[in-house]
C-alpha cells in the first residue's frame, strides 16, 4: 500500500525552501537540502532576476555601485511579493517597491526613485502592445483644422529632478517651483525617443490626450483669458509645436473632423 506524503508537510517544506532561496542569511536551510545544492537555487533565482533589473536600471546600478545595488536587489528579492508570472513585469514590481522604501533605502539620494521611473519609462514603451499608429489617422492632414492624434505609446512625465542628467558624478538638486517635463513615445521605426518638454508643450500634449478638439480649438482653449497679442503669439508658437511633433512622430497625424463626427454618431445608435 502507498502511503502518499502529507499535503501540509509539502506545502511547508515548499514553503522554507522557497523562503531560504529568497533570503538565505535570514532563513534556515531545509533539512535534508545540501549546503551546495541549496546554494545553486540561491544563486541561480537571484541573478536570473538581477538581470531583468540591470537592463531596466544601468544608471541607476551605476549610480549605486556594485555593493549598495546589490544589497537593494537582494532586500527587494526577500521582500516582496510579484502580483504577475511575466519576468517583463519584474522591473515594474521593483520600481513601486522602491517608491515605499528609496526613503529609508537610500536616504543620501532624495532622487533616486525618480531616476528609476525615468528608466522604467523606455521599458513600458518599448514593451506596449498598442500599435504605434491607430486606425483611421491621416499622417498630413491639416494640425489646425482637424483633430491632432497623439502617438498611442506617448508616456508624459514630470520630475522635481533633471533625471537625464544624473550620472555618478552629479548629484542634482531640486529646482523650487520648477519641475522637469518629458515627453517619451515609440517612432516609426519602433525605437523608444525621450525628449525634454516645457511647461507650454506639456500643456499641450495633455490637451491634445481628449482628442475630440481641432488643433485650433486646443491653442484657443490654452489661450483663453490672454490678451489679443498674446493669444497670437501661443497660436504661432503652437502650431511650430504641433508641426514639431508631427516630424518626430509624437503626434501621428490626425483625424478628419467630419469622419470623427460621423463615427460619433454612428457609435451612439444601438
Amino acid at each position: 500500500m502507498n502511503v502518499s506524503p502529507d499535503k501540509h508537510s509539502l506545502r511547508d517544506y515548499q514553503a522554507r525552501f522557497a523562503a531560504r532561496i529568497r533570503d538565505p542569511r535570514g532563513q534556515a536551510r531545509p533539512k535534508g537540502v545540501p549546503v551546495r545544492r541549496m546554494r545553486v537555487y540561491e544563486e541561480l533565482l537571484f541573478n536570473n532576476l538581477e538581470g531583468f533589473l540591470l537592463a531596466c536600471y544601468p544608471v541607476t546600478r551605476k549610480l549605486l555601485g556594485a555593493r549598495a545595488w546589490r544589497r537593494l536587489a537582494k532586500r527587494f528579492f526577500a521582500e516582496h511579493r510579484c502580483d504577475s508570472p511575466l519576468f517583463r513585469d519584474i522591473p515594474r514590481a521593483f520600481l513601486a517597491w522602491m517608491q515605499a522604501n528609496a526613503s529609508q533605502a537610500v536616504p543620501d539620494r532624495p532622487y533616486l526613485y525618480e531616476l528609476m521611473h525615468y528608466e522604467w519609462l523606455e521599458l513600458a514603451v518599448a514593451i506596449d502592445p498598442v500599435e504605434d499608429v491607430a486606425d483611421g489617422v491621416e499622417r498630413d492632414g491639416d494640425l489646425l483644422e482637424d483633430i491632432p492624434v497623439l502617438n498611442p505609446t506617448t508616456r508624459l512625465a514630470s520630475y522635481r529632478y533633471p533625471v537625464h542628467e544624473i550620472r555618478p558624478r552629479f548629484r542634482p538638486t531640486p529646482a523650487a517651483g520648477h519641475d522637469h517635463h518629458y515627453l517619451v513615445y515609440r517612432d516609426r521605426e519602433h525605437q523608444v525617443r525621450f525628449t525634454t518638454i516645457n511647461a507650454l508643450t506639456l500643456q499641450l500634449l495633455l490637451s491634445l490626450r481628449n482628442g475630440n478638439r481641432t488643433g485650433l480649438e486646443t491653442l484657443l482653449h490654452m489661450a483663453g483669458g490672454l490678451a489679443p497679442d498674446q493669444i497670437n503669439h501661443v497660436l504661432a508658437m503652437g502650431q511650430d509645436m504641433l508641426l514639431n511633433l508631427r516630424k518626430s512622430g509624437a503626434v501621428t497625424g490626425v483625424r478628419n473632423t467630419g469622419s470623427t463626427r460621423h463615427c460619433e454618431r454612428s457609435a451612439a445608435i444601438p
